[in-house]
């Protein structure tokens, strides 16, 4: 067949100006250098332990590539990579070369920072069951306070380094605010542990039922007159000093605006001195009063009564 250098002619040129535009677009592009913050990751964690001290989540690389290419990278795309398969319990210090970076193609690390990373493996602890504590912020409005407060659940159950779990003593809830609570206060929150080095056994949501009621307050009724029981102590009985108290009590504000003097019912039993012989004796001050009242003190709590 004869050589026709010739045939085809337009075709061979068409490949030929294709494979010039592509050369000019991409190895004609400029190389340009970029810093980025990448995640750190460890994996193949041997059964049994635990990493601890708070190690780095990120790691700063620089790259280069053609600018195209470096231009466009995303969040993901590149990641450093600690492989911790067969290390022990201890600390453990790591190189971060290049190979541990990993990028897409047409990307080079030339550069990762810091140039070593310091790990410290434990052993990891059986689980520990701590209490939920609810995390409360601010106060209810004026005139309220805060009661009963429960969560479900009461209890989680916590895992991590053994050293770690055999200090902790509680995991908290997200904070709920009762700023300006005028009534009971119900709210779903994430439970979690302050130690970044220990986890849930199970992720967990907890619902904290926090009760706002009426705040208490507190009053003393002045000058209140004594009264006798037991009629036949009474006839005994020719004097009893002091004959007023003043008597301490303490309800919801709205029970405490009408607060008088028949309010409260101080009292002697004189029932007590029977069969006893004359003379002197101190008696204990008894207060009945309204189921909204409760009695905080008596002024005196004991009164002298002279019985003939």
């Amino acid at each position: 067949m004869a050589y026709r250098p010739f045939s085809d002619f337009w075709l061979k040129g068409a490949a030929v100006a294709l494979a010039v535009m592509l050369w000019l677009s991409v190895g004609g592009e400029p190389v340009v250098e970029r810093g980025l913050d990448v995640p750190l990751q460890f994996v193949n964690v041997p059964d049994g332990l635990e990493i601890v001290d708070d190690p780095p989540n990120t790691v700063r690389v620089q790259v280069r590539g053609s600018s195209s290419v470096v231009s466009r990278l995303g969040p993901g795309e590149i990641v450093a990579v600690l492989d911790l398969v067969d290390e022990r319990a201890g600390q453990r210090l790591f190189d971060m070369f290049a190979q541990r970076v990993v990028v897409p193609p047409g990307v080079e690390v030339i550069n990762v920072v810091p140039g070593a990373v310091t790990l410290t493996l434990e052993r990891a602890g059986p689980a520990r069951t701590v209490p939920v504590v609810p995390n409360i912020e601010g106060a209810p409005a004026d005139g309220f306070t805060v009661g009963r407060i429960t969560t479900t659940p009461v209890t989680v159950d916590v895992l991590g380094p053994e050293n770690r779990l055999s200090t902790l003593r509680e995991a908290l809830t997200e904070t709920v605010s009762i700023v300006g609570a005028t009534a009971t206060l119900v709210a779903d929150v994430t439970v979690g542990v302050a130690d970044p080095t220990l986890r849930l056994a199970e992720p967990s949501t907890a619902r904290v039922e926090i009760e706002i009621v009426p705040a208490q307050v507190e009053q003393t009724i002045h000058d209140v007159p004594l009264n006798w029981r037991d009629s036949a102590g009474a006839q005994r009985a020719s004097s009893v000093q002091p004959d007023h108290v003043n008597v301490g009590v303490r309800g919801a504000r709205e029970s405490m605006r009408d607060v008088d003097t028949d309010a409260v019912q101080p009292f002697i039993d004189l029932s007590v001195l029977a069969g006893r012989p004359a003379g002197r004796y101190n008696l204990p001050v008894s207060v009945e009063t309204t189921d909204s009242l409760r009695v905080t003190h008596i002024d005196p709590p004991n009164v002298q009564v002279v019985v003939r």
